[in-house]
């Protein structure tokens, strides 16, 4: 197969270091929160009542730091955009990285998207009949009304504009938007565990009476990848800190430690104001909501909406940083057309990943809140998967100990942290299983898995167009536009012409 000459012609772009660690911070933390640690807690503790919430939760904040490890290596020796994507790449090879990217790509605009159409969600529930007008046909059983599509979009638009307009601004309005998260959980909760119109009674029993209590549990580990995505947001910005990317794995450990306080102050805040069995059973539109207006009144739930307008701002913000950094990263690696991986002449942002966003998530309200839930689920899948490639290569470039052939660029001696990267990858397995074997208490349901379906075939039928340009190029060449040309003098692989060895390392 002939090759492709990298010449001076061929310039690798590279992105502004303008972030500081408080705002890569707020972006790993308000990312994780999003929208669901104020709009799932009744649906959730329906599911495995309150305890098997918060040990679940905490159960996979364990896993997630555990993964997370992985993460603090790669990032602090190859602090490059496109995480996941990059270390797939060193790992194996270029198809395993366009796997690894492609299936990120879904699962972050899917985010982005459900983040906006929650933000409309919110303002059906505290100003129904505004929200509720020019209704225009249902999906699956949900109303789509002409005012929720316009509200959505204006939101996905000013988010457009604010990140095209520069890292330094969104990152700036990120640890803002956190800041304010964090105060209205704190007073929520603490309001509403004190009210004497509540009481701890009410979170018993602690587990679901339906299912038995390590069966609860499992339910909600194994949608840890779903609740703390985000703190994965962290690589793909790695390109654009102004400071030591030895600080990355402590940034994200704090956001997974602030992400399970929040979430278990939302369980307790929504649980002890009636007992939680009826909350989960009375199909409220927004169960955390209603209760916590019936318990503190209007301030209550003002409150509330800053609290969950925040948390959809950052997910909203976080994610569509991090989309538009992996199709950058993409495009930069020849896995993409390259406008992807142009930047903007003023601001010097990726723009082009930020408007590809944006138009696809502009679609979203037009089917529906409940056939995006079922593509977001079946997202899931795809970030389980970058997190095992991650670790997978973590694993792989760490040894046990310096036998003298230790090559400093690729490989470092560290055993513990290479356990700690074997037990991410079976976490990640772990994961997989519980989100794609019949029978597990956790297993996607059959839309999500047409959805899944879909999403492969369309992931083969791209890669199969890109696949002759994308082996045209040297590994080595392919190496200094993904991790850049100082990193290492990666040599071609002998077995480079076969698809899936051509990335040994």
């Amino acid at each position: 197969m002939s090759r492709k000459k990298v010449t001076t012609l061929e310039k690798r772009e590279t992105l502004d270091r303008t972030l500081k660690p408080h705002w890569v911070w707020a972006v790993a933390l308000g990312s994780s929160i999003g929208w669901g640690s104020f709009v799932m807690p009744a649906t959730w503790m329906g599911q495995a009542g309150p305890a098997g919430v918060m040990i679940g939760l905490g159960i996979g904040a364990l896993l997630m730091a555990i993964i997370a490890i992985s993460y603090g290596v790669l990032i602090r020796n190859f602090p490059v955009s496109g995480g996941e994507f990059a270390y797939a790449f060193l790992g194996l090879n270029r198809t395993h990285a366009f796997i690894s990217g492609w299936f990120l790509t879904l699962g972050y605009i899917c985010i982005v998207a459900l983040n906006a159409t929650a933000f409309a969600l919110m303002l059906k529930f505290i100003f129904p009949d505004f929200i509720q007008q020019g209704k225009l046909y249902e999906v699956a059983g949900w109303d789509v009304y002409i005012t929720e599509i316009l509200i959505v979009s204006t939101l996905i638009i000013l988010f457009a504009v604010m990140n095209i307009r520069g890292s330094s601004l969104s990152g700036r309005m990120q640890f803002i938007f956190c800041l304010l998260l964090i105060l209205a959980v704190v007073t929520v909760s603490s309001f509403m565990v004190g009210s004497p119109a509540t009481s701890l009674s009410n979170l018993s029993p602690a587990f679901s009476p339906n299912i038995s209590t390590i069966g609860a549990i499992l339910t909600i580990v194994a949608i840890a990848p779903f609740a703390y995505v985000g703190f994965d947001n962290v690589p793909q910005a790695a390109e654009e800190f102004n400071f030591s990317s030895k600080k990355a794995l402590t940034l994200i450990m704090l956001a997974i430690v602030f992400a399970w306080v929040i979430y278990a102050l939302m369980i307790a805040a929504t649980a002890v104001a009636t007992p939680w069995i009826e909350t989960s059973e009375a199909g409220y539109l927004w169960g955390t909501g209603t209760v916590v207006q019936e318990i503190l009144g209007t301030w209550g739930l003002i409150i509330l909406a800053i609290g969950l307008s925040m948390g959809i701002f950052t997910g909203l913000n976080g994610f569509m940083i991090s989309s538009s950094r992996v199709l950058f990263a993409m495009s930069r690696g020849k896995v993409l057309p390259s406008i992807f991986s142009r930047l903007h002449k003023k601001h010097h942002t990726p723009h082009w990943g930020i408007i590809f966003t944006s138009i696809i998530v502009l679609i979203a309200p037009f089917f529906g809140r409940n056939v995006l839930g079922w593509v977001v689920d079946m997202s899931s899948v795809g970030v389980s998967i970058a997190y095992f490639y991650t670790c997978f290569t973590a694993f792989k470039i760490l040894r046990w100990k310096d036998d003298g052939d230790v090559n400093a660029a690729l490989e470092i001696v560290a055993p513990g942290k290479k356990s700690i990267a074997m037990l991410g990858m079976i976490s990640s397995i772990g994961f997989l299983l519980l989100l794609l074997v019949p029978g597990s208490p956790a297993v996607l349901g059959k839309e999500s898995f047409i959805a899944l379906g879909v999403w492969i075939a369309v992931g083969l039928i791209f890669y199969l167009v890109k696949r002759k340009d994308l082996m045209s190029y040297k590994r080595k060449d392919l190496a200094y536009f993904i991790l850049g040309k100082d990193q290492f003098d990666l040599k071609d692989s002998k077995d480079e012409e076969k698809e899936f060895t051509d990335g040994a390392v």
